[in-house]
């Protein structure tokens, strides 16, 4: 009767055992079912949850909002952070340093999408411990496109597929153990998160080929990647199972609203051809006016919010600063236009460009496809900005000369010979056939002594050295022609 005993109870032990579920995370919370919390709720004390949005397109704005809202909830000793979002997507760049963020978070970021999580806004939503969806809500869809909506190369696909799955791989895995069989469960399918990208991908059950994965409230939460449809944040904390709790929500300041405002790619191209017209009008002037003060206010404006944002370093500035240097020298030291003029405009356009991309970019092992692609999106809105700013100079030039409101600013009144005035100097006129010494370099334009006395001279054929001798053989348009005597 014993034996029998220990039969049976040995038997139930194997059916126990036999189906076992080893944890393989190295993040505790990450595996935690929703509600499960690393904290006391029940000890009568209030918990206290962090809330920010993410409504806008993923660029360096929502970049800038998502670390100040973490150290403000860090500051305040937040127990859990909830993110709202409502996006299109973005730019992946800033979406990886959110992605990053949210993965090394100390406490838990919940994440309850009211709309839509596409694109970049996926990548960031897969990144939190808990997705909640509103009914309607839609996430997926994160294959990169260009500027025009046109997918980009398989180059830069492949980097967007592996940040995805890494993602998903982030949230951790069980180990079931059956019998003598071992199986690998993820909390959230990589494979899924890889098939919001890659239309080629199948996934049995949830995709075929050549669909790019979008899920649907009711889809995302049968695989995996919702864990309650809910109509506010207040229904996702209480879906947690947190009974008390104070509600803190992120505010932007006056100071973020500016800046978000400054960054923004149109405002950027429209500082950009301030600068450009500032540096044209104050060129057609002499002194210095109003037009430099406008082009000064205007790269102030285009330079701060950027160094503020972190994107721009001190040598970006440095370098446009630079580059206008060359172009006043060319202009004004050096006749003709050569090799400072264009080095000028190169290193003007290279501190612009640059100054909007985040230097990160540069610091991976391997220039990524993202990277690459921010590099030359921000270099065609500064070259089309340049050139629209010096279309409209030109144009405003003309119009503001011959308009009735503005014909005043330039002088309109004729000076006839035949009324007694002269254009020029007729002295000139006498001093062909003489000789005389450069006294500069011609390269053709420059200066000539005749007679104890300085001229403007050109050279009639290349270049003549300081101190040859040279010989005046005609005179035009206020100027003496000179060649080797």
């Amino acid at each position: 009767m014993k034996r029998i005993k220990y039969m049976v109870a040995g038997l139930l032990l194997a059916v126990v055992f036999s189906s076992q579920v080893v944890p393989d995370s190295s993040r505790s919370v990450t595996n935690l079912p929703p509600g499960n919390l690393p904290v006391d709720t029940t000890a009568g004390r209030k918990m206290l949850i962090y809330t920010f949005d993410i409504r806008d397109d993923i660029a360096a704005p929502s970049w800038r909002v998502t670390q100040e809202a973490f150290k403000e909830a860090q500051a305040l000793g937040a127990e859990l952070v909830i993110i709202q979002m409502n996006t299109y997507g973005g730019e992946v760049a800033a979406a990886d340093s959110i992605r990053t963020k949210i993965l090394n978070a100390s406490v838990p970021v919940y994440v309850f999408i009211d709309d839509n999580a596409a694109s970049a806004g996926a990548l960031i939503a897969i990144a939190c411990d808990s997705i909640y969806m509103k009914p309607g809500a839609k996430i997926g869809a994160a294959t990169v496109v260009n500027q025009t909506g046109a997918q980009v190369p398989d180059k830069y696909q492949s980097y967007m597929r592996a940040t995805m799955r890494a993602t998903a791989e982030a949230h951790g895995r069980d180990t079931i153990i059956r019998g003598t069989d071992t199986t690998l469960v993820w909390h959230r399918n990589p494979l899924i998160a890889e098939a919001m990208v890659d239309p080629r991908l199948f996934v049995e059950g949830v995709v075929d080929t050549g669909q790019v994965l979008t899920f649907t409230a009711s889809e995302a939460m049968i695989n995996g990647y919702c864990e309650g449809i809910v109509n506010s944040v207040e229904e996702v904390i209480d879906l947690s199972g947190i009974k008390t709790y104070e509600l803190r929500t992120y505010k932007p300041t006056a100071i973020d609203k500016i800046i978000g405002f400054l960054i923004n790619p149109v405002i950027s191209g429209l500082l950009i051809m301030a600068i450009i017209g500032g540096i044209y009008f104050e060129l057609q002037s002499p002194g210095i006016g109003f037009p430099l003060a406008i082009a000064a206010l205007a790269a102030l404006l285009y330079f701060a919010p950027l160094y503020l944002e972190g994107m721009a370093e001190y040598w970006e500035l440095i370098l446009f600063i630079v580059g206008i240097i060359l172009i006043m020298v060319e202009i004004f030291a050096i006749p003709g236009f050569g090799v400072a003029g264009i080095a000028g405009i190169i290193a003007m356009i290279t501190g612009l460009t640059l100054s909007l991309v985040d230097n990160v970019v540069f610091e991976e092992p391997e220039f990524t496809g993202e990277g690459l692609g921010l590099l030359m999106k921000s270099l065609s809105l500064v070259l089309v900005s340049v050139l629209l700013g010096l279309i409209f100079s030109l144009w405003a030039t003309r119009k503001l000369l011959t308009s009735t409101a503005f014909g005043n600013l330039s002088l309109r009144s004729e000076q006839r010979v035949d009324d007694g005035f002269l254009g020029v100097d007729i002295e000139q006129r006498t001093l062909v056939g003489e000789t005389g010494v450069a006294h500069t370099v011609l390269r053709p334009s420059g200066k000539v002594m005749v007679n104890d006395k300085l001229y403007d001279a050109k050279s009639e054929y290349g270049l003549i050295e300081r101190g040859e001798k040279v010989r005046i053989i005609r005179y035009e348009t206020g100027q003496v022609y000179v060649v080797k005597a």
